[in-house]
């Protein structure tokens, strides 16, 4: 009966072949297999798989009529704004991290695929002295966060984190949680939800079968955020835990300042219900997404999305006129999420990513196709920026904020070696800037440590989260 109905649900959607092999499948395969299509939407799949044909063939749209820069009085910055205003914000951060209103939450769903590992990015080793995974830094970082913000208030505060997992990555992800005794932190206070996972699809509306008995299937994007913040109850474990305020951010930049309280002071500050760290582009084509207003709204618009002319733009002094990179690391109060959920999750636009996605062609053999075969629909969580009522962006320093893990070493950029050099790098900056001279082996001065992200750090320095969150300097008597 069951069958069925699965049967006819999969005929009406157009993917009748989804059950071609089921007379050469056994009776658990049959059990399983039925238990993963009794989870499809069949009434949305049709509609799933025509769009994802038509995204997929449609090329993008131009918006370079309709956008213009994010206005100056909605943006603050590390570099620009005074040093009474960025110590304002900072001391409005850590006295809200003292009152257990700020949480932090990880988009983690991905595979660290492109880095050539089968295993959550979190738990990529980059090479650091130490052997630090990227999970074990960003645990020591919200412990010393913690510290600081009791240490000002005398509080015993609590930050959350919040870590959105996939079907790829939740499992792996607690276990290896619970191998490392949580890096310190409480467990309860540790709480890991799954996101959806959606089929992909060929490049003519249909699902592609990964087995003989299963669906290809991937997460539907950082953007599945918001349908899994409703699936977990997630907003409801933020409410009671008086979580006013929400750090978001993506696992792959190691640089990443959990719940920086210079970042939540100044969105606080502002009123706003959505923000964003940006960072100045490098060069006008840079491959990332710009934070800007488009026809009066705030969004990310990919660099796909613009005309090389207009990404070429220069204001008075020379800068970009369009120059605020996104970084996929967003401040967002609590009521806008549950804003987001419970009227606006499902206007998110799609976007289309295509992949290779492995398959099993006709005769039921098993295929690794050389190019892109398949199409994956994603979400971005950053596309709820225009639904916010009063949206802010804050510019940091990339060399401070931004080195994102990607690509395994080879690749020219976002590899495990910049990475470390971003990190060791920095962390020589700090102990100079605190007076410290760095020594050869032979006890000669080192040169100072270069700001830029693609020279070698002159030392193997590296100080651990518990010392210092952000280069502050602790006295001890």
């Amino acid at each position: 009966c069951m069958t069925g109905f699965l049967r006819q649900g999969l005929e009406s959607a157009g993917q009748a072949h989804v059950l071609q092999f089921w007379p050469e499948l056994c009776e658990e395969e049959r059990d399983v297999f039925l238990e993963e299509l009794a989870q499809l939407d069949l009434k949305g799949l049709k509609d799933h798989c025509e769009g994802a044909a038509k995204a997929a063939a449609s090329p993008p749209d131009s918006l370079d009529q309709h956008i213009e820069p994010i206005p100056p009085e909605f943006i603050g910055s590390v570099k620009k704004s005074g040093r009474d205003s960025l110590e304002e914000w900072e001391r409005r951060g850590l006295l809200e991290i003292s009152e257990n209103c700020v949480g932090v939450l990880l988009l983690a769903g991905g595979q660290g695929t492109r880095l050539g590992v089968q295993y959550p990015k979190g738990m990529y080793n980059v090479g650091l002295p130490s052997g630090k995974t990227l999970y074990q830094i960003q645990a020591e970082r919200i412990r010393k966060i913690q510290e600081l913000a009791d240490s000002k208030h005398g509080s015993k505060c609590t930050v959350p984190w919040y870590i959105m997992t996939s079907e790829f990555t939740l499992a792996p992800t607690e276990t290896f949680f619970k191998e490392n005794n949580y890096f310190g932190l409480e467990p309860t206070n540790i709480v890991m939800f799954e996101q959806r996972m959606i089929p992909a699809v060929t490049f003519d509306g249909k699902v592609i079968l990964k087995d003989k008995g299963k669906i290809a299937m991937a997460p539907d994007g950082n953007g599945g955020l918001y349908q899994a913040l409703v699936d977990n109850k997630v907003l409801e474990d933020m409410k009671k835990r008086g979580v006013k305020y929400l750090h978001v951010y993506c696992v792959d930049n190691i640089l990443v300042k959990m719940a920086d309280p210079v970042f939540i002071g100044f969105c606080v500050s502002k009123g706003a219900d959505c923000g964003a760290k940006v960072v100045e582009k490098a060069y006008p084509t840079e491959p990332v997404g710009v934070v800007c207003r488009v026809r009066g709204v705030s969004q990310v618009v990919e660099y796909s999305e613009v005309q090389p002319q207009t990404a070429e733009l220069r204001g008075p002094g020379g800068e970009l006129v369009y120059s605020a990179g996104n970084i996929c690391n967003h401040f967002f109060t609590r009521s806008f999420l549950q804003d987001v959920a419970e009227k606006y999750k499902d206007q998110l636009k799609q976007h289309v990513a295509l992949k290779k996605v492995p398959f099993v062609d006709a005769h039921g053999v098993q295929v690794k196709p050389s190019k892109s075969n398949g199409i994956k629909m994603e979400k971005f969580v950053f596309d709820v920026f225009k639904f916010s009522r009063n949206f802010v962006a804050f510019e940091v320093v990339r060399e401070d904020e931004f080195s994102p893990l990607k690509n395994a070493d080879g690749s020219a950029t976002d590899n495990p070696t910049t990475a470390r050099n971003s990190l060791l790098a920095q962390h020589c900056r700090w102990v100079t800037s605190a007076g410290a001279t760095l020594l050869d082996k032979y006890g000669n001065p080192l040169p100072l440590p270069s700001v830029s992200a693609d020279d070698s750090p002159p030392a193997q320095c590296e100080i651990s989260p518990l010392v210092s969150y952000f280069g502050e300097v602790r006295t001890v008597c």
